[in-house]
């Protein structure tokens, strides 16, 4: 039997959704932050505030770095292959996703290079206030 998944249609079919999946992680991860723990961080005392940068932050933080990891990666792939499909970078298509995919990947290098070494410092700070210990002074240059 022949599945249309294992065409080279379906595995673009299977790679957009799995690029629409990651991206919506990355996305609502971002809007998580952005909406909810902002506003409860606002309102929250600090010992509840240094407790949940120390264990809800951290695991919110890697679904937002590897859905911007996966996303980037499955919409390379989705490039290439219709790419290898015939699709014109000269085209309004190609000039479409080559833009989007310029403006992704410096999106991607905001996660990994500016938020994710500035959360660690943030993390690193509320565990030695968890811990008994003071505010990193990494944390109060930032």
């Amino acid at each position: 039997m022949d599945f249309a998944l294992f065409t080279s249609d379906g595995a673009l079919f299977f790679l957009r959704w799995m690029h629409i999946f990651f991206g919506i992680i990355w996305i609502g991860h971002l809007y998580y932050f952005n909406f909810v723990q902002g506003a409860f961080f606002a309102e929250t005392d600090a010992a509840t505030k240094n407790n949940a940068i120390t264990k809800l932050v951290p695991r919110a933080l890697w679904w937002f770095r590897y859905g911007a990891l996966f996303t980037l990666i499955t919409g390379l792939f989705l490039i290439i292959g219709r790419h290898h499909q015939g699709f014109n970078f000269a085209s309004s298509w190609g000039v479409n996703i080559l833009t989007s995919m310029s403006m992704a990947v410096i999106m991607f290098l905001n996660v990994w290079l500016i938020i994710w070494p500035n959360q660690k410092i943030v993390i690193a700070s509320a565990t030695q206030v968890v811990g008994g210990g003071q505010t990193s002074a990494d944390y109060l240059r930032g």
